[in-house]
């Protein structure tokens, strides 16, 4: 957290050798073995982050050799399930950083079938629902960047439901209004690329109405304050509107920025 990517690595590599210790001991002890699984997904992440996408990919399949035996001797166990579910994603992540598109749905999607389960054992369980909200946005990217935009609409679609529900459940949790904004926007951006320009602005406005809401709660927020900025210049570049009124937003993004 402090920035040294470095250090961190060392020190959960030496985490790694004494779990690996532990794993060889009692192969049978399934904490254990989980532990191991959670150590390479910290290497991993640390090796992503470095922009070693290829040693990420290797420690996540490390860790994805690991979990996915606990998952199938424990179909009930939703930490475990939750636990694959992850590496999948994980492992969809870096491929589709590495431009394997196919190989990144086919994870995404196993990913996304374990959240629908878990998310059906327990519809009050918010975070699985919102987990399965951004497993339908994952696989949405994926067939927008393969040029199927019909599908990938009804992806975003999908994920949008579940957004819209969390954001009405609790209308104060910023990250679900957050959410709910960023699914606007994606299925906005789908809208524009297939001609339905007046759509797209309907979608755009969503979006932008969430984005101002925020970034006037918390003016102290970059993030807020460049999403804001971000949706003025999907609506200054919106055909459906008039000139006058893209300039205007135009404006006021380079003002937020």
């Amino acid at each position: 957290a402090q920035g040294d990517g470095p250090a961190a690595l060392a020190a959960y590599r030496a985490g790694l050798a004494i779990a690996e210790t532990l794993a060889r001991r009692d192969p049978a002890n399934t904490q254990w073995q989980f532990d191991l699984g959670i150590s390479h997904e910290r290497i991993g992440n640390m090796l992503r982050a470095q922009g070693d996408n290829s040693a990420a990919l290797e420690a996540y399949r490390k860790r994805h050799t690991i979990i996915e035996p606990l998952a199938r001797r424990d179909p009930p166990n939703p930490e475990c399930q939750l636990a694959l579910s992850v590496s999948h994603e994980r492992i969809g992540d870096v491929l589709l950083a590495q431009g394997d598109g196919p190989a990144a749905l086919t994870a995404y999607s196993a990913g996304l079938a374990i959240h629908e389960t878990l998310a059906r054992h327990d519809p009050a369980n918010t975070q699985w629902q919102r987990d399965l909200s951004v497993s339908h946005e994952k696989i949405g990217n994926v067939l927008r960047a393969q040029g199927d935009g019909p599908a990938a609409l009804d992806a975003y679609r999908a994920g949008l439901a579940i957004a819209e529900t969390l954001a009405r459940r609790d209308p104060a949790n910023t990250q679900w209004q957050r959410d709910l904004s960023v699914s606007h926007d994606r299925i906005g951006d789908v809208l524009l690329a297939q001609g339905d320009g007046p759509a797209a602005l309907v979608a755009y406005r969503k979006r932008h109405t969430i984005a101002k809401t925020l970034a006037r709660r918390d003016p102290g927020n970059a993030q807020w304050q460049v999403d804001l900025a971000v949706s003025c210049s999907k609506l200054g570049t919106t055909p459906a509107l008039p000139v006058a009124e893209r300039r205007a937003f135009l404006l006021r993004g380079r003002e937020v920025l």
